[in-house]
């Protein structure tokens, strides 16, 4: 998911700058410009990136939404409440076994949630379309 030229021009264009007032940084996969960093990226690579997000913060994920991807009875919440509470990140993997054979479903039904930009936009959650290309402002 590098920095390509037309990622640049998306996103000069967007920030209405110069290419030249800008960085790539984070080894080319993202841009430091107008006081703010910014990702990237195609439509599938956003899909890719958000999930990997997804994977990767599951154990941040509100245990009611999740208990609806596993083979749990809904009064298993508290259950994953409190493992998430106890191991914080540490849970990551054990729910990921337990959301496993419906993955799919659930980051689909996240980004219809949320969007994209809650899990890849940490600084104000929003997506910027800008031509072929999907910009974040990371911080």
């Amino acid at each position: 998911m590098d920095i390509t030229d037309e990622k640049l021009e998306a996103l000069a264009e967007y920030l209405d700058i110069e290419e030249e007032d800008m960085e790539i940084v984070w080894g080319g996969e993202a841009v430091e410009a107008d006081g703010g960093e910014y990702r990237v990226f195609t439509d599938s690579e956003a899909d890719r990136a958000c999930r990997s997000y997804i994977r990767d913060t599951l154990w941040a994920f509100n245990a009611d939404f999740l208990i609806g991807f596993t083979n749990l009875p809904n009064d298993a919440v508290e259950m994953i409440s409190n493992f998430q509470e106890s191991k914080a990140e540490d849970s990551n993997e054990a729910i990921y076994s337990l959301v496993e054979d419906k993955f799919n479903s659930l980051v689909k039904d996240a980004i219809l949630s949320d969007g994209r930009g809650h899990f890849l936009s940490p600084y104000d959650g929003e997506e910027i379309e800008e031509g072929d290309f999907f910009i974040y402002r990371y911080n």
